[in-house]
């Protein structure tokens, strides 16, 4: 596996990984601490995984790239589904 498709996976999976907290961040109120919680809480787990796949300082800002657009992919794809869940448009 080339370097090139291990960032490609580690950005994917970043990216993933924050989805169900982007969906979780859309139904707290803002500020919360379980706002906080949902957008911290993926942050660990995308820190082992960056030291697990061999990445330096450098990948950092591609991580959180990311994962800022997992969040928002999160939060608009649950916004989405549950205003066609109410039959309004989006």
């Amino acid at each position: 596996m080339t370097n090139l498709e291990r960032e490609a996976i580690a950005i994917a999976v970043a990216t993933a990984l924050n989805l169900p907290f982007g969906a979780w961040r859309a139904t707290v109120r803002k500020f919360s601490w379980q706002w906080f919680l949902a957008i911290h809480l993926p942050i660990p787990f995308i820190i082992v995984m960056r030291l697990s796949f061999g990445f330096g300082w450098w990948f950092v800002p591609f991580m959180l790239a990311s994962a800022v657009a997992g969040q928002v992919l999160g939060s608009w794809l649950f916004k989405v589904l549950r205003a066609r869940r109410k039959g309004m448009p989006y």
